[in-house]
């Protein structure tokens, strides 16, 4: 069954006073290659949210249909200079399952059962 997730994260003050090259360095070494040993396995799109909310600035919306490589993926964004080095903090996370009942009860016919109805 697909999984998405929506990640709220904020960048730090630490983060915005490095320079946008800096930026752009730390995210070529240490973030883009760590999404592309995923990618296979976890899709990911990123959006800037600063301008319209101030619970977190970005946001990222992952898809999978494998859970251990999305944990693998997180464990490794945490280890990474990005979060250990305190640049970006994850408030949120949500997670839902695309089509669960659907799923559910097609489940529940192969196996013979009936699904109730609430």
């Amino acid at each position: 069954m697909k999984t998405t997730i929506i990640l709220t994260h904020t960048f730090t003050p630490a983060w915005l006073a490095l320079s946008r090259e800096e930026r752009n360095a730390m995210a070529a070494a240490h973030v883009h290659p760590l999404f592309a040993k995923y990618a296979d396995r976890v899709s990911a799109r990123f959006f800037d949210a600063e301008a319209f909310t101030t619970a977190f600035s970005d946001f990222a919306l992952l898809e999978t249909e494998d859970l251990k490589a999305y944990y693998f993926l997180i464990e490794e964004l945490r280890d990474s200079p990005l979060i250990a080095q305190g640049y970006l903090v994850m408030n949120d996370i949500f997670m839902g399952v695309e089509a669960g009942f659907q799923a559910f009860e097609a489940q529940a016919r192969v196996d013979g059962g009936e699904v109730a109805h609430v």
